[in-house]
């Protein structure tokens, strides 16, 4: 007995047959395009930490402030 895996459409919440759909996990070409859309337009992120600045980074800040402190 074979199990069809379902999912639901990120998008509208239809259910989406996983193997049997190639615009998946949406249900649709249109679907896809809503999303790629949002990413686009900056409505999703990833969210990322702060890098912290680098040795170089800090001495050539601390380079430029002793320069402007002499000026």
């Amino acid at each position: 007995m074979t199990t069809t895996k379902r999912t639901k459409c990120p998008i509208c919440g239809k259910p989406v047959e996983w193997q049997n759909t190639p615009a998946r996990p949406f249900c649709s070409e249109r679907c896809k395009m809503i999303d790629f859309g949002n990413w686009v337009d900056e409505e999703y992120g990833v969210p990322a930490e702060e890098a912290q600045p680098s040795l170089d980074e800090i001495e050539q800040s601390s380079a430029a402030q002793a320069g402007k402190a002499q000026g």
